[in-house]
């Protein structure tokens, strides 16, 4: 009888004093604002494209070099006559894109060269998450 005239008390200070840790884990984290995004808050066809900010279109060399990419800033990736650029969801052109404006770009690496070259650049409401 002693035992659980004990025993009661003790398991409701041990509640107590444990249900603020237990709520704080509970509750929603603030978004982390990290440096490549978070990759399950994208559209699910843009997980595998390189992120990244457009810090300068090369239209002689026909190059796109992109900072904050996950390979690292000024990345360059060539541009193909084949590449395909999407801006708002709709077909654009390498006119459209802009300085400091981000980008999904969908790429693939030449055998030969190593270079990057970019499939399809996607810009505006689609790349931003917009609706």
């Amino acid at each position: 009888m002693k035992s659980s005239k004990i025993f009661l008390p003790a398991l409701i200070l041990a509640a107590a004093v444990l249900s603020p840790a237990l709520r704080a884990q509970s509750l929603n984290p603030d978004k982390p604002t990290n440096r490549f995004g978070n990759p399950t808050s994208i559209a699910h066809i843009y997980q595998n494209y390189i992120y990244g900010v457009i810090k300068k279109i090369d239209k002689k060399r026909h190059e796109l070099i992109v900072d904050k990419t996950v390979f690292g800033n000024g990345q360059t990736f060539k541009l193909e006559p084949k590449t395909k650029y999407i801006h708002n969801r709709k077909r654009s052109t390498l006119d459209a894109l802009k300085v400091g404006e981000q980008v999904y770009i969908d790429m693939s690496r030449n055998k030969k060269t190593g270079d990057m070259i970019a499939r399809k650049v996607v810009t505006g409401i689609a790349a931003t998450g917009g609706v």
